[in-house]
């Protein structure tokens, strides 16, 4: 099997709630997603999609994609999208850095794969470890009322886990976190994500603060020394997710025991081949994870899926649909929430198709 062809699609996704907040005023209105499809001389064609939180959250931006593609596409053209590990040594030899944009070429091949095999990845991932993925809620920032008023929505609508978006002003964020910890029961997951946002100071008075409750704080600072810092200070469980960048910042991390979860987002470390490498790392240290990416539609659920539930439940903290915070479906096939909770579709490879009546025209092609 050779690539004969990459195609990229430019697609908004509206959100249903409007906007996205999170740490120091950062917002997004409508997120600009990249979908790539890899044709082949086999008649096959894989798909995958990469969108990122805006251009402030990572080193990374949703232009940067389609610009990446440019630089790395022509390379590719003529390799066997089967050789999974070649094809990304050809991409590193040719792109210096930028994981996330080669993030939706591995995922494709691995969905080629899927196809060519005639199975779904979940079953080239270790198999079903799982029935189903529990997923959390990110509860965008507002004020605290806000806030808790929407995890109580969501609470009804089948959810247990729930991911603050903290960050801000100190005073308002404790506000944030007791009033949101007050409206769920025993059991249920509350997790205040800064996302980088708190420096030392402010991070050490809000762990301070709610020391007693039942919270977990996740990334509170932009450096990892600085959140090693505050995770040396609280009680509290600790979630690393923007520090997590590789095998080696993960390696790191477990030898200075930095962290009792991590997030894990697909396109960060570039790809399924990366974000199954440190599945497999957490998995043999005890770490669990939320399994995730920065942001997308139906075709990053749909890859966040079959990663998550071919990982053991012990160590699936959570996991993310992605497709059910936006208004527009852009693939056929894609998981669908049921109280919660997810399942990874069941066709070989991806398991979706995009809809092209949605997606138009490529921007770029190869």
């Amino acid at each position: 099997m050779k690539i004969t062809a990459i195609h990229a699609y430019q697609v908004d996704l509206p959100l249903k709630e409007g906007r996205y907040a999170w740490s120091d005023g950062n917002y997004v209105d409508v997120f600009d997603s990249t979908v790539v499809a890899i044709e082949t001389d086999a008649g096959l064609a894989g798909y995958a999609e990469c969108c990122p939180l805006g251009s402030t959250y990572l080193p990374s931006y949703p232009r940067g994609v389609r610009a990446g593609l440019q630089e790395i596409a022509p390379r590719l053209l003529g390799l066997d999208p089967t050789d999974i590990g070649h094809v990304n040594r050809v991409m590193d030899m040719t792109l210096n850095g930028h994981p996330y944009v080669k993030a939706p070429v591995d995922i494709a091949c691995w969905d080629l794969l899927g196809k060519a095999a005639k199975m779904p990845l979940v079953k080239l991932f270790g198999g079903l470890a799982q029935s189903d993925v529990k997923l959390y809620r990110a509860i965008s920032q507002e004020a605290p009322e806000t806030m808790a008023g929407k995890i109580a929505g969501y609470k009804a609508e089948g959810y247990t886990k729930f991911q603050l978006k903290v960050g801000g002003n100190a005073d308002d964020d404790i506000a944030r976190i007791f009033a949101c910890r007050e409206i769920l029961d025993a059991g249920d997951i509350l997790v205040a994500d800064a996302n980088t946002g708190w420096t030392r100071h402010e991070a050490a008075r809000v762990v301070d603060a709610v020391g007693d409750l039942d919270v977990y704080i996740e990334q509170p600072c932009v450096t990892y020394e600085e959140c090693l810092s505050i995770r040396r200070r609280t009680a509290r469980p600790f979630v690393m997710d923007e520090n997590i960048t590789d095998l080696n910042m993960l390696v790191r991390a477990l030898a200075d025991d930095a962290m009792d979860v991590i997030n894990l987002k697909i396109s960060k470390v570039g790809g399924l081949t990366k974000a199954r490498a440190i599945r497999d790392l957490c998995v043999a240290h005890g770490i669990p994870m939320t399994i995730e990416d920065t942001w997308g539609g139906d075709i990053v659920t749909a890859a966040i899926a079959h990663l998550a539930q071919s990982t053991p439940a012990d160590f699936t903290f959570s996991a993310t649909d992605f497709n059910s915070y936006g208004t527009k479906a852009t693939a056929k096939g894609a998981p669908v929430r049921v109280k919660g909770a997810m399942q990874a579709p069941t066709g070989p490879g991806l398991g979706v198709e995009p809809d092209f009546t949605v997606l138009g025209d490529p921007v770029l092609s190869f």
